[in-house]
């Protein structure tokens, strides 16, 4: 299992407690490189048109909860995409 998969089933199990170096890591992984990053947020563009954007802040070296569950919401959406093809 890669550590990308073991974040996101950490990510799953328990989206209060997740690092936001491993949010970042997850996102970058499925993403690409932020379009805009500051020292407490990074701001990720998705491939779908309406609200294309995910953006993640640092809380003191962790990741909002709500923020961990709409990236893996985003996650969700993009396999499905790629699944559709």
């Amino acid at each position: 299992m890669s550590s990308i998969q073991k974040i996101l089933d950490q990510m799953r199990h328990e989206s209060a407690n997740v690092r936001f170096g491993d949010l970042d890591r997850v996102c970058e992984e499925y993403f690409g490189k932020p379009r805009q990053s500051r020292t407490s947020r990074a701001l990720f563009q998705t491939p779908w048109v309406g609200d294309p954007r995910i953006n993640i802040q640092n809380d003191k070296g962790k990741a909002k909860g709500y923020q961990v569950r709409q990236v893996l919401t985003a996650i969700d959406e993009l396999a499905g995409m790629r699944n559709e093809r």
